[in-house]
């Protein structure tokens, strides 16, 4: 390890992308961090200047390192550590909501499914 780098797996941990190291680890082997453009194992070193994209819940977050920290540490200071530049997610009001039943108004009849396959275009 050269002095100013620290282990991806172990860097994500620290700035609380994720709740454990383990799940860093597990992210790293799916494929969903990408260093300079580059998918990462979890051994792989970042330091300051490198770029991640880490897929959460099927959004990309695009994180800059500014100073390497290996050791959880508290919020404020792990936010010093990072440069998040990630676009800010599009409005509500343009994301198509889905109609929904009543609770505890059972399960629709033949005419209401085909009445919701019609609103839904299939």
């Amino acid at each position: 390890m050269t002095a100013g780098s620290v282990r991806v797996d172990s860097w994500l941990w620290a700035i609380r992308v994720y709740k454990t190291r383990s799940a860093a680890t597990t992210a790293c082997r799916a494929g969903h961090v990408r260093v300079n453009g580059e998918r990462a194992k979890a051994a792989q070193q970042v330091k300051p200047g490198d770029e991640l994209r880490v897929r959460i819940a099927g959004f990309d977050r695009i994180l800059v390192v500014r100073e390497p920290i290996a050791k959880r540490v508290g919020a404020p200071q792990a936010a010093l550590a990072v440069d998040d530049r990630t676009p800010p997610a599009p409005p509500r009001e343009s994301i198509p909501a889905f109609a929904q039943r009543d609770r505890g108004a059972g399960r629709p009849t033949k005419r209401e499914r085909r009445e919701i396959d019609r609103l839904r275009g299939q």
